[in-house]
């Protein structure tokens, strides 16, 4: 994939790095679907071995993986709302939801789609 370097030394950066950083849960079983789809990737990772590597980033002092607690529902309603994100969209919403339950406000991603969710400022793995 073109951004793989970037990708990787970015998450090499955070999570040897002492400032908090998180992951979504949504985007633990996103990340395996899409690594180990074989019409994706020639070959396609093992979905265990996938999880060995989510499991070793884990594993990082400084992550924290955001879960829905009590807020998520309603922040989802209002997400959903404010964006008009609807079929494939709603799973971005999750995301965007999620993160704004636990506070965090910047999401590293190439996906344009997140500049949608009101309250979240997507930065770009070029300006990592």
């Amino acid at each position: 994939m073109p951004l793989h370097r970037a990708a990787t030394a970015a998450l090499q950066r955070l999570s040897e790095g002492t400032a908090a950083w998180a992951i979504p849960i949504f985007c633990l079983g996103e990340f395996v679907r899409v690594v180990s789809h074989p019409r994706v990737f020639d070959p396609p990772t093992p979905a265990l071995e996938a999880m060995t590597s989510l499991e070793a980033l884990l594993g990082s002092p400084s992550v924290r993986l955001l879960t829905p607690g009590p807020a998520f529902v309603g922040l989802l309603r209002e997400t959903l709302a404010t964006s008009g994100a609807r079929g494939n969209m709603v799973f971005d919403a999750q995301i965007a939801a999620v993160c704004l339950e636990h506070g965090a406000r910047t999401l590293l991603t190439e996906d344009r789609d997140f500049a949608r969710f009101a309250g979240l400022e997507v930065r770009s793995l070029a300006h990592a």
